[in-house]
């Protein structure tokens, strides 16, 4: 840890370390209405910079979580989505220009950080680099007049917990990342506080590391059971630490839901691209009969939808001609290497093979459709579009560039989404 920590990253953590409702905001489905009492409840949060000459920003629109006894939930989206501005709130660093923060059945809102009972672990650690590890996790409890030998149990303690017993006599600037990221953890947990608040953690590790800390913060999550806030814009970090994930978009809450529940069933087209790597491709399509059924059609596929998803769609009285379809990578096959009993033969169209990426188990492919004007695609006729997309194929795919591959597609994982408002149809 450099010697160069500023004093503003120290004080601020010292301020914050001394001491579903989503559903609300904007007719957001949630996974369980019968949940049990919140611990932490962010209640039609809104918070408005206004900037030097004289511009307001709303970076938190009208947010509400119920956040559960013991829960651990993230909070993820890109770039200026309000993830941590929501964070910084809860924590007391900022104030709500509307709404409130209950804790505890508390209402904390008008509270200085030191009074709401948070801890909160910063991107930076904020270490002193003066103290050593010992005396780093101590520090909290010193100034809040713990008796000495309740000190040494609880770093004791901690410090077994986390697996850094060894290091309590070196300084940050002898510890590696992952050690100080371990450090920084202990000084939240040695303070028993009611709720633990996480801003990107996680994001200073290299990559390997980063898997890692996410396994050790998995295990101490379900040793100590504290609810806990987790800040990141990784979705893989996300998806693997959340007992619920809220993705935020432009200061407003999409969608909050366990992982599975996010990927499997997305609100709208923005999280269903936003979570799953590679992401959702998406095919601008109409719905048109089909006798009895319903197609979704493009110039390059035509497909008949399951009866499930007809009948959802059947319901929508919106532009029929204006839908996006959206279906995984991982939801399209090489239709020569997988068993005919999985899909139905029909559930079929071509695309023209650009990149192949071996990746061991599978394969990533990068293609272009083929206009389904003509049966044999590019040798007589057919014209490809300039839109790229992805398939993860079986790795025993013998695809290559320039083939004309036929991929079957997984139909009832796949969703139709309204081309103007971005919502699932088919939820």
């Amino acid at each position: 840890m450099s010697d160069s920590i500023s004093h503003e990253d120290r004080a601020r953590d010292d301020r914050s370390d001394d001491q579903s409702a989503a559903d609300r905001s904007a007719g957001i489905q949630s996974d369980d209405d019968a949940a049990p009492s919140s611990n932490l409840q962010v209640d039609r949060l809104t918070k408005v910079f206004t900037e030097d000459f004289g511009a307001e920003v709303v970076a938190v629109d009208d947010v509400s979580i119920d956040i559960r006894e013991g829960e651990f939930l993230v909070l993820v989206g890109p770039s200026g989505c309000g993830k941590t501005t929501t964070l910084r709130t809860i924590a007391g660093l900022e104030e709500p220009t509307e709404g409130r923060i209950v804790i505890e059945g508390r209402n904390v809102s008008g509270l200085e950080p030191r009074e709401r009972d948070v801890a909160m672990v910063f991107q930076n650690y904020a270490l002193y680099p003066h103290k050593t590890v010992r005396e780093n996790l101590s520090f909290p409890l010193e100034i809040r007049k713990f008796p000495g030998d309740a000190i040494d149990e609880r770093v004791e303690e901690t410090a077994g917990m986390l697996g850094i017993a060894d290091l309590l006599d070196r300084r940050p600037s002898d510890l590696s990342g992952g050690q100080q990221q371990r450090v920084a953890l202990g000084r939240a947990i040695v303070r028993d506080p009611a709720v633990f608040l996480f801003d990107e953690p996680l994001s200073n590790l290299d990559a390997k590391l980063r898997i890692q800390m996410r396994t050790e913060l998995n295990k101490l999550h379900e040793r100590v059971g504290k609810t806990s806030v987790y800040v990141t814009h990784d979705q893989a970090e996300a998806m693997t630490l959340g007992d619920r994930v809220a993705i935020m978009r432009n200061g407003t809450l999409q969608q909050i839901d366990p992982p599975q529940t996010v990927y499997e069933s997305p609100t709208n087209r923005f999280v269903a691209g936003f979570i799953g790597e590679p992401p959702m491709n998406f095919f601008d399509v109409s719905i048109a009969d089909r006798g009895d059924d319903l197609a979704v059609t493009s110039p390059a596929l035509e497909l008949v939808l399951p009866d499930g998803m007809a009948a959802l769609l059947r319901e929508f009285d919106g532009d029929r001609s204006d839908l996006s379809f959206g279906v995984r990578p991982e939801d399209l096959y090489d239709a020569s290497v997988i068993d005919g009993s999985r899909l139905d033969a029909s559930d079929t169209f071509e695309a023209t093979v650009r990149v192949v990426e071996p990746m061991g188990a599978h394969k990533d492919l990068t293609l272009t459709p083929v206009d389904a004007g003509s049966a044999d695609g590019d040798a007589n006729g057919g014209s490809e579009s300039d839109f790229e997309f992805t398939a993860r194929v079986d790795a025993d795919s013998t695809a290559s560039a320039g083939d004309v591959l036929t991929l079957a597609v997984d139909l009832p994982k796949t969703h139709v989404f309204d081309g103007r408002s971005g919502a699932n149809l088919t939820l």
